[in-house]
């Protein structure tokens, strides 16, 4: 057995031999000019945009830290609503035929629009705006406390009561 034969040789499973040396010229570069930098105050430019460029795209981590925050934030901000308005049920748009009245009603005095003026696919658009704004708490009372019959067209149906 020779002096090499017994040992077993593992490949790395480093970057290739180009991208090593292009590592080591990057290296190198950025020693002379943090030298150059600090011997006569030049090269403060190059490193503040290095440093900008790392902040731009070397920071992924602290942008998630910052949604965390600001979902957490929304969730505290819902749950106080909840505990302010404890009666007030969230809806969605699933809640379309359920909350007809107070939509056809909120429709009417909110917007200045009937219900029946409405084509199908543009009363659910707007039946969205109208969930987003009962879900903040923003309607009036009357709205949570429920109606009975809404507004549902301009034509005045003369019936007349005996």
């Amino acid at each position: 057995m020779g002096g090499g034969e017994g040992k077993s040789r593992k490949r790395r499973s480093s970057p290739s031999s180009g991208e090593e040396d292009e590592r080591e010229r990057k290296k190198r570069r950025d020693k002379k000019e943090s030298r150059r930098s600090g011997r006569d105050g030049r090269g403060s430019d190059e490193e503040e945009e290095r440093r900008r460029r790392k902040k731009k795209h070397g920071d992924r981590g602290k942008d998630k830290e910052r949604d965390s925050k600001e979902r957490r934030s929304k969730e505290k901000e819902k749950s106080k609503r909840k505990d302010k308005d404890a009666d007030i049920k969230e809806i969605s748009k699933d809640d379309y035929f359920a909350k007809n009245n107070e939509f056809a009603t909120w429709l009417k005095e909110e917007k200045g629009k009937y219900f029946s003026d409405l084509s199908s696919e543009s009363a659910r658009d707007i039946f969205l705006k109208f969930v987003k704004q009962w879900n903040k708490g923003k309607l009036p009372s009357q709205y949570y406390v429920g109606i009975t019959t809404g507004p549902r067209s301009a034509h005045n149906w003369n019936i007349k009561k005996a």
